[in-house]
C-alpha cells in the first residue's frame, strides 16, 4: 500500500489500537532497520584456492551496512534519522556507534547487546578485482521484537528495511504488525533476501510502499514467480519493465529498478513511468552506489518530487558516491541543492 506522508508526524492512540500513548519517541523523518557491520577489506595478490596461499598487500577498515549507509546519506542531506540495529561492547561496536553519532543519526533505537560480538565482514580483493567475502553477523542476528520501541518507529515518516543474515528477519516481520498505516515502508531486499523468494518475503512485500531493487535482483526474485502466476512457458523471458509493472500492479505503490551505469527505471501507482540515464563519472568504488541512490530517492520522496526528478536526484547522489571510497563521497545538502538549482 502506498501511503501519503504524515505531514504532522503525530500518531494517535486510535491509529495504534491502544487507549493511551506515552510519548517518549524522537520524531524523525526516516528510521533504518538493517545489519550493522564493520567492513575489513584486505588487498591480496590473488584469492587463494583450497589449501592454497596468498599474501596480504594492504588493509582497510570502515563501518558499513546497507541501511546504515542510506541513513547516513539521508542525514548528510539534512533529513532527521535514527537506526534500529544491534551492537556489542567491543571495538567494532564502538566504531559503528561513533559512525552513526558523528553523522547526526539519533541513537534512540540502537540496541546494545550484553554479550557476543558486533557484526563484521571480512573481504579479500585481488589485483584482478576478484572478491571473496565472509560475513560474521554477530549480534546483528539476535534482534527481537521486544527490543524495539514501536512508539519511536510510529513517530517517523519512512521506515527503511534492508537485509539480515538470520533471525532478525523475524523481528522485521513482527514490527509490521505494530506499524501505523501512515508510515511509508521502503524496502531494499539485497541478494540475501532475494534468495528467500517471494513467498518467504510475502509479509514484507505486501506492506511495502517503495521497492528499491537492482535489475539482477528483480529478475531473480520475481521472474519465475510471475511466469508461474501468469501461466507463461519456461522459455518466455520477462523484461525488467514487465516485472516492475507486475510488481506495481500487485500493490507496491512505487517500484524503482537500479540499473547501475544504465541509470534507473521507475513506475508508480499514479502511472508515472520513467527511465532516467546515469551520470557519467570516473568510478573509484561502487560499493555504496545502491545505498546512496536510495538516500537520494527517499530524500526526494520526502520533498514530494515527481518520479523523474526523484530518480534524477538519486542517480546524481549515486554518481557522487562512487567517485570516492566507501561513504566518504556521500553528497552534502549544499551540494545537492546546488545541483537541483541547475535542473
Amino acid at each position: 500500500m502506498d501511503n501519503e506522508l504524515n505531514s504532522s508526524n503525530n500518531v494517535t492512540a486510535e491509529d495504534l489500537g491502544v487507549d493511551e500513548i506515552v510519548y517518549d519517541a524522537i520524531n524523525v523523518d526516516v528510521i533504518g532497520f538493517g545489519a550493522l557491520n564493520v567492513d575489513k577489506l584486505y588487498k591480496v595478490g590473488h584469492i587463494a584456492e583450497i589449501d592454497g596461499e596468498s599474501f596480504i598487500k594492504g588493509e582497510e577498515e570502515s563501518p558499513g551496512g546497507s541501511a546504515a549507509n542510506t541513513i547516513i546519506g539521508l542525514s548528510k542531506l539534512g533529513c532527521s534519522t535514527s537506526y534500529i540495529g544491534k551492537i556489542a561492547d567491543d571495538e567494532e561496536g564502538d566504531l559503528l556507534e561513533y559512525n552513526l553519532m558523528i553523522n547526526d543519526v539519533y541513537l534512540t533505537n540502537l540496541i546494545y547487546a550484553e554479550s557476543g560480538n558486533s557484526g563484521k565482514v571480512l573481504g579479500f580483493v585481488s589485483d584482478a578485482g576478484d572478491r571473496a567475502l565472509y560475513v560474521d553477523p554477530g549480534v546483528n542476528d539476535e534482534i527481537t521484537i521486544d527490543e524495539i520501541n514501536p512508539l519511536n518507529v510510529n513517530a517517523c515518516k519512512i521506515l527503511h528495511y534492508t537485509s539480515f543474515v538470520g533471525d532478525s528477519f523475524n523481528a522485521q516481520k513482527e514490527l509490521l504488525k505494530t506499524l501505523s498505516d501512515k508510515i511509508v515502508l521502503s524496502f531494499d531486499p539485497g541478494m540475501l533476501y532475494v534468495k528467500k523468494g517471494v513467498e518467504e518475503l510475502k509479509e514484507i512485500l505486501e506492506r511495502t510502499d517503495i521497492l528499491l531493487i537492482n535489475e539482477g535482483e528483480l529478475k531473480i526474485l520475481f521472474e519465475d514467480y510471475y511466469k508461474e502466476k501468469l501461466g507463461l512457458s519456461d522459455d518466455k523471458e520477462l523484461s525488467f519493465r514487465d516485472l516492475a509493472v507486475n510488481v506495481r500492479n500487485d500493490g507496491i505503490g512505487t517500484v524503482v529498478v537500479k540499473r547501475g551505469s544504465l541509470g534507473a527505471y521507475a513506475i508508480n501507482k499514479k502511472d508515472e513511468e520513467v527511465k532516467i540515464p546515469a551520470f557519467e563519472c570516473d568510478a573509484v568504488d561502487t560499493t555504496a552506489a545502491g545505498d546512496s541512490f536510495n538516500a537520494g530517492f527517499l530524500y526526494s520522496y520526502l520533498k514530494g518530487y515527481d518520479l523523474a526528478k526523484s530518480c534524477t536526484i538519486a542517480n546524481w547522489v549515486a554518481s557522487k558516491s562512487v567517485q570516492a571510497i566507501g561513504i566518504s563521497g556521500l553528497s552534502t545538502l549544499d551540494e545537492l541543492e546546488e545541483f537541483i538549482e541547475s535542473l
